[in-house]
């Protein structure tokens, strides 16, 4: 007997269609889709430590580590001794990933125009306000912003 399929099944397979897309996208940068978040929200804080990030992407500090390393080899992140803590350090954006973020938010316009192309602008309007809405109704938020109900 078949069944209906869960709706879930449904975004969480758009969803990796989707970032499989923006991988692909990113590739000629020699960045994922993750570490591109991060460097957003190091733009949009300033400053962090690894801590701090993690708290922001709700990853473990391991996951992070391994995650931030990365991006401090490939010189898109510096890493500073915490003026606070002298056994801590911050991370900050570096002009190399200032750069390379310019870059991105251009793969991240594409993907944009991609789904409004497939969907219509105002399915694709009303999606992201309703993926947004749930984000924001299940506590999520973006990196880097204080307020939950943020627009980001």
């Amino acid at each position: 007997m078949q069944t209906e399929p869960h709706r879930l099944h449904f975004l969480l397979h758009s969803s990796a269609l989707v970032e499989e897309r923006l991988r692909l996208r990113l590739a000629d940068l020699d960045i994922h889709p993750r570490q591109a978040r991060v460097l957003d929200a190091l733009d949009r804080m300033g400053k962090a430590s690894q801590a701090e990030l993690a708290r922001e992407f709700d990853l473990t500090p391991a996951s992070m580590s391994t995650m931030t390393a990365r991006l401090l080899q490939a010189g898109y992140i510096s890493r500073t001794s915490h003026p606070d803590e002298a056994r801590s350090y911050v991370l900050a954006l570096s002009g190399k990933g200032r750069d390379v973020l310019s870059e991105v938010y251009k793969a991240w316009s594409d993907i944009d125009r991609m789904i409004a192309d497939t969907l219509g602008v105002e399915k694709a309007a009303q999606l992201a306000g309703l993926t947004h809405e749930l984000r924001n109704a299940l506590g999520g938020r973006g990196p880097g912003r204080a307020e939950k109900a943020d627009r980001d």
